[in-house]
């Protein structure tokens, strides 16, 4: 399973960004073509390292070209209008794989 994985830091506004994020982002993320599955966790605290990330967004695509292939699209790139738009800085976007160890 290939991710696409968004890391947020905490914003100013949390109740705010996440009424933008459930209204706003989340239609755009939904829309993504090949996408399998996503999952949003709202980072309640930090055991080890370092602090002030809020939240986490991970979303899942069935191999490489199906990732490739929504990275290109029109939809992410709306996408990633709206996350600069309101998030900015406080977002890094990162892809990986899921490994069976």
């Amino acid at each position: 399973m290939k991710k696409m994985l968004a890391l947020y830091r905490a914003p100013e506004d949390a109740e705010e960004f996440l009424r933008h994020y459930r209204e706003v982002h989340m239609p755009l993320v939904r829309a993504l073509p090949g996408l399998v599955d996503v999952a949003i966790t709202r980072i309640s605290r930090t055991l080890v390292g370092e602090e002030g990330v809020f939240l986490l967004a991970e979303m899942s695509f069935a191999d490489d070209a199906a990732l490739a292939a929504a990275l290109k699209s029109p939809e992410n790139a709306a996408c990633g209008k709206d996350a600069m738009d309101f998030a900015g800085k406080l977002v890094t976007v990162m892809t990986g794989e899921t490994l069976a160890l």
